[in-house]
């Protein structure tokens, strides 16, 4: 992975990051400045790791749907053409600049690299899409789980204080 796809990839993170901690911020404006960055910081990294194995799970998806076995290394890789777009996506997802609109771009950014996928693979483009798409939303749901049982611990730690306070 080239270093300008490790660039656009972190700041496509840190873009999603800030769509989500933001609004947080602006309902509770006490949050201490250090957990603001924590949060953003955390954020990054997960949204960036989840956005650079977007194709790697599509590749793995594929090989699950395949007849035949693909290569054990995937053909299928962000290059900055792929990405550009994804960080246009990630600038969008504030919540009151346009929901609708992330999600368009982000499903243009799949069909990118359904293309790639279909070539490497040998599947269709339709079941190339498919992989791409279920890749996709698996990943996110994922995150959502993550973030809310990670959101759910974090709301019992702080009751059990409370209490023994």
């Amino acid at each position: 992975m080239s270093t300008t796809v490790v660039v656009l990839l972190v700041l496509a993170g840190l873009s999603e990051s800030a769509g989500r901690v933001l609004p947080l911020v602006a309902r509770r404006p006490r949050l201490s400045r250090r957990l603001v960055a924590g949060l953003m910081v955390t954020g990054t990294v997960v949204e960036g790791t989840v956005i650079a194995l977007w194709p790697v799970a599509a590749w793995t998806v594929a090989d699950l749907v395949s007849r035949d076995p693909l290569p054990s290394t995937s053909c299928l890789a962000w290059t900055p053409a792929l990405v550009a777009p994804l960080l246009l996506a990630a600038i969008l997802a504030f919540p009151l600049l346009g929901p609708f609109l992330h999600l368009l771009l982000v499903a243009g950014v799949g069909a990118g690299l359904v293309g790639p996928l279909a070539s490497a693979s040998g599947l269709g483009w339709w079941a190339a899409a498919g992989c791409v798409a279920a890749a996709g939303i698996g990943l996110a749901a994922l995150v959502e789980v993550v973030r809310r049982v990670a959101a759910r611990l974090v709301a019992g730690a702080r009751e059990r204080e409370v209490v023994v306070a």
